[in-house]
């Protein structure tokens, strides 16, 4: 379905597009119109999702939504049966109506297998790159007792269950095992009580006959092929596509009011993760690039990469600048959330701060220092789903490979198909970011967090259109295209860092010293060079649709993409923040005496005009008296 419409518009009649996403918290509706040869995002409208009592029929807060932008555009969309498909004139009604949604939880899924490392994990990513969160992971050799890992599938009750295992032709016990731990559980569904669990199997195609024995007289059980056939191959579509086929048939079914709305809707409604990384992984098609994308919301962070043709998904369920703030604080520390204030604060003092985020999880910063400590605190939030995505963004584990004799007593360890060398773009969305006060401060927390390498793009959101894009995307690849490069993408800029040899320590020592030298040749004609030295950062304007030929020249224990100490030559793209000079080192270097470090990110915030300096200063010496 996800390519064709039920009203089967022809792409050439499409001159109106609205779509939805219905979140946790709020319904957003954009429109997108035919202008001339081009499509473009028009207006946009937003409502409270009413998923829950006293409303629960998600349908009132797409109305509400939609009705925004009736009132902005003054044309009529909404009807008795809902969303006016097709459009019956051109004030009245649109061409395809399109949603996504992450309400009501969202798509909440367990996974098993065999091997944890193994055919457990490549569930787990083919669940995570459906949309889904994950909510536990089962596995023979994950340390728990049977009846520990029944308790624990009665007691989540998830929307279904991703079940692998075994190589085809390799075990059938273990796999029949899980199964029966399955079965033993009777698990039931989150949402309904009239209909069975979904399950589906992707494992060993020769223990079909006995999972089928076990589980289907218990729930509701699909069979798709193995996720891991052999062990050098991961085939991980089909049971995506089950996933989201079972998404529509039973979890969007028993959600309130989303009977109705899929009526509504030209195509399939997808979750919202999903159709975010669908739209990570057409940004890389479309740019022809690796991309890392990442969705920080008030209670979960998603982390998305596309790094060799393999795409990659990660939830961090307890990482969010709201609700799952206090979490933030327990994982990171408080010296790591300290060390990127430029002023000194209590530890008291700054435990309040957060809790009171969580207490009340829609407030906003109201004062400088408070914008600065929420801003540090999504630094963190970042770097651990960051480094919980590198761990689960590897290659396939259990492959048997060559060692010659050196190797022969070395632990095996799979690493991370992420490069930040190789990495084109960051991309970030997500309300800290999107709407920062000043666009630097989304493209220094991207710097700060994910610490790119060598020449990198950073970009935002505008407006968290990626969702609604994303599903746009399955059914008209050219507008998708078209509104994500115009309305939807701000180019923040390129950042140039330079990464020390393994060999070379950093420490204080290595401040003052010759890092990089950089020659530019202007749009203008102009020329240009800058030399920075160890520990500096420093923006050269660059606006956004120019570009610059750079001359990169690291000295010789550095690197930019070239090789140490390699001439790099290449063009580099501007942004609303310009073109941004990293020489702090990767990993990026703190010095660990506190008021050295706050002076150090002073001078950072000054030479990129990250802040007021006036304002800034008043507070500091404020506090000084």
């Amino acid at each position: 379905m996800a390519d064709e419409t039920k009203q089967k518009v022809s792409k050439d009649e499409i001159r109106s597009i609205i779509a939805t996403d219905c979140g946790s918290t709020t319904t957003k509706a954009i429109l997108i119109e035919r202008q001339g040869d081009e499509y473009r995002l028009i207006h946009r409208g937003e409502a409270p999702t009413t998923v829950e009592a006293p409303f629960e029929d998600v349908t009132m807060g797409v109305r509400n939504a939609v009705g925004e932008v009736e009132e902005l555009t003054g044309k009529e969309f909404l009807g008795d049966e809902g969303v006016i498909v097709p459009r019956e004139s051109d004030e009245r009604g649109t061409d395809l109506y399109l949603s996504t949604s992450s309400a009501g939880g969202g798509l909440q899924m367990m996974v098993a297998g065999v091997v944890k490392t193994m055919s457990a994990e490549s569930a787990e990513r083919a669940a995570l790159g459906a949309g889904a969160i994950v909510m536990d992971v089962i596995a023979v050799d994950d340390g728990r007792e049977p009846h520990e890992k029944i308790a624990r599938i009665r007691q989540l009750r998830p929307d279904m269950i991703l079940f692998s295992g075994g190589i085809d032709g390799g075990t059938v016990t273990h796999v029949s095992e899980t199964a029966e731990l399955i079965a033993a559980a009777d698990p039931k569904p989150r949402l309904g009580t009239g209909y069975e669990l979904p399950v589906i199997y992707a494992g060993n195609k020769h223990a079909r006959t006995h999972v089928k024995d076990t589980l289907d007289d218990l729930v509701d059980l699909r069979i798709v092929d193995n996720i891991r056939p052999v062990l050098e191959e991961e085939v991980l579509e089909p049971a995506r596509e089950e996933i989201h086929n079972l998404f529509m048939e039973h979890v969007m079914a028993q959600a309130p009011g989303y009977s109705k709305l899929m009526n509504w809707t030209s195509s399939a409604i997808m979750p919202t993760p999903g159709a975010v990384g669908r739209g990570i992984q057409n940004v890389s098609e479309q740019y022809d690039m690796e991309v890392i994308g990442v969705d920080i919301g008030g209670a979960t962070t998603d982390v998305f990469s596309v790094f060799q043709e393999t795409f990659n998904r990660t939830v961090s369920a307890n990482l969010g600048m709201s609700y799952s703030i206090c979490n933030v604080l327990l994982e990171t520390g408080l010296e790591n959330i300290v060390r990127w204030l430029p002023f000194e604060v209590s530890e008291a003092d700054l435990r309040n701060r957060i809790r009171n985020k969580m207490i009340r999880p829609t407030t906003i910063p109201q004062t400088l220092d408070a914008l600065i400590i929420e801003q540090a605190l999504a630094r963190e939030a970042l770097r651990l789903a960051f480094d919980h995505h590198k761990t689960l963004a590897t290659g396939l584990k259990g492959l048997k490979r060559a060692r010659d004799m050196g190797s022969a007593f070395e632990q095996e360890t799979t690493e991370s198909l992420v490069d930040m060398m190789t990495l084109g773009m960051v991309l970030g969305s997500g309300g800290v970011l999107s709407h920062a006060p000043r666009r630097i401060q989304a493209a220094c927390m991207l710097m700060d967090a994910f610490q790119p390498q060598g020449v990198t793009l950073l970009a935002v959101d505008s407006i968290f259109m990626m969702p609604q894009l994303g599903v746009l995307s399955t059914v008209h690849q050219e507008a998708s295209a078209q509104v994500f490069d115009r309305d939807c993408l701000i180019r923040l800029g390129t950042c140039i860092a330079p990464v020390p040899g393994q060999d070379y320590y950093r420490s204080d020592r290595l401040f003052g010293r010759d890092v990089v030298e950089v020659e530019l040749q202007m749009p203008d004609g102009s020329e240009r060079t800058e030399t920075l030295k160890f520990g500096e950062l420093r923006r050269i304007p660059l606006q956004e649709g120019e570009t610059a030929t750079a001359v990169i020249d690291p000295t010789r224990r550095f690197d930019v993409g070239a090789g140490l100490g390699r001439t790099l030559e290449t063009e580099v793209e501007g942004g609303v923040c310009g073109l941004l000079l990293d020489a702090r080192g990767r990993p990026l270097y703190l010095v660990d005496d506190p008021a050295e470090r706050r002076q150090l990110i002073r001078e950072w915030i000054e030479s990129m005009d990250i802040y007021p300096a006036d304002a800034l200063a008043r507070y500091i010496e404020g506090q000084e008296v």
